[in-house]
């Protein structure tokens, strides 16, 4: 036996109210308990075929190559770009939250001549600086945005962008990790190239997993690089001959994650179950009760008015308020987590997150209300369950 202490493994049961991961529906928890397979058994094709069929359901797309990378949504940001940028090459990328400067980050790393589209943290990206951008240059390879910025809880429009796009002959990369399943999102019907998110938001399964969608225009631009793709693990001409079958085979890659493949199955066959169009509704009903609670609380929504997130939302902290001591508060006497703020709003705002299985109304009366409770022992003052009856209005509409 080894001389250092370890412990037996017993997570507290959390409310997730945060910017993810989000709860875990018992199902999905019961699913990652099934056999562990080989991921070449035929069995384990089966399941693989699902997700794929179930992918192309949720991003509303008939994309051939639509599955999860074996890792996180931070992984999906760096296929995304990484496949279809090289040195050189010129991307036009929005710089307006924390996501989306890490974008340019990436893209910068990979040799990229970035143009940045610059915004107040909190406001979307105009489609008149869009095509500003995407006209600066003869040739612009990409175009990327945040769709639903996790830092800010902005909700950036991307039809006008994908139509931009299209006429400038540029590659439309989209970040979903926070709207895929929650959010209004139309692949083929708006018109994005590549799209990627994470497993543990919206769809509300265990972090680990990253959903990409990408189109036959985008991929035909892979034979014509001049440099092969930087990463191996993330090169997707390798990764469609492991989920695609050629000539009735399949080719090993990398060992995938067997018990996350069987709790993204479940979660997904979820969102089928309650149909995508009535979750995203009930994303859209909660998040404006929740709207309507914090701001009858006196309490100032970061966000762009018109263009907020149901699923995350940034509100102000007030003056003379202790940003950790509220949520460690919030932690302990009421097991409810929250998010602090990212870069530029760090010590500045809270993010409540409604995604998935935590998107509930018990949810959102249990926040209110511990909040209020809260922000009077720190002295502000706010009319007795204003924030309660406001979102309970909401609700009932």
């Amino acid at each position: 036996m080894p001389s250092f202490p370890y412990q037996e493994i017993k997570p507290p049961q959390r409310i997730l109210l945060g910017p993810g991961p989000s709860n875990v529906h018992p199902r999905v928890q019961q699913a990652m308990m099934a056999p562990v397979l080989g991921h070449m058994d035929p069995y384990f094709y089966t399941v693989m075929e699902d997700i794929m069929n179930l992918l192309r359901y949720v991003f509303r797309t008939k994309n051939e190559l639509t599955f999860p990378i074996s890792a996180t949504g931070s992984a999906g940001m760096e296929a995304g770009l990484c496949n279809f940028l090289e040195p050189g090459d010129v991307a036009v990328i929005a710089d307006n939250g924390f996501f989306a400067e890490r974008m340019i980050n990436i893209a910068s790393r990979y040799g990229a001549e970035v143009i940045r589209l610059d915004a107040e943290w909190g406001r979307i990206i105009e489609p008149e600086a869009i095509e500003a951008a995407l006209k600066s240059r003869k040739k612009v390879k990409l175009l990327a945005l945040v769709h639903a910025e996790t830092s800010t809880g902005v909700l950036q429009p991307l039809s006008e962008a994908a139509k931009l796009a299209r006429q400038y002959d540029a590659l439309l990369l989209v970040d979903a990790v926070t709207s895929l399943g929650g959010h209004e999102l139309a692949i083929d019907d708006w018109g994005i190239d590549i799209c990627y998110s994470g497993s543990q938001k919206c769809i509300s399964c265990p972090p680990g997993l990253s959903p990409i969608t990408v189109n036959q225009k985008a991929m035909d631009t892979l034979p014509n690089r001049s440099h092969a793709v930087p990463s191996y693990y993330l090169d997707l001409s390798l990764l469609s001959k492991y989920w695609i079958k050629e000539n009735g085979t399949r080719a090993y890659h990398h060992t995938a994650p067997a018990s996350m493949f069987y709790a993204l199955h479940e979660a997904l066959a979820l969102i089928a179950e309650e149909g995508l169009e009535t979750r995203i509704q009930r994303h859209l009903k909660h998040g404006a009760a929740l709207h309507a609670g914090l701001e009858a609380m006196g309490l100032a929504l970061h966000a762009q008015a018109g263009h907020r997130l149901s699923t995350l939302t940034t509100v102000c902290i007030p003056e003379d308020v202790d940003d950790a001591r509220i949520r460690q508060r919030l932690l302990s006497d009421y097991n409810i987590e929250i998010g602090g703020g990212l870069g530029a709003l760090k010590g500045k705002a809270w993010r409540i997150g409604l995604m998935g299985y935590s998107s509930t109304e018990q949810n959102i009366l249990l926040f209110l209300s511990a909040l209020e409770r809260l922000l009077a022992e720190e002295g502000y003052k706010t009319e007795t369950s204003a924030g309660i009856t406001a979102a309970v209005q909401s609700l009932r509409k």
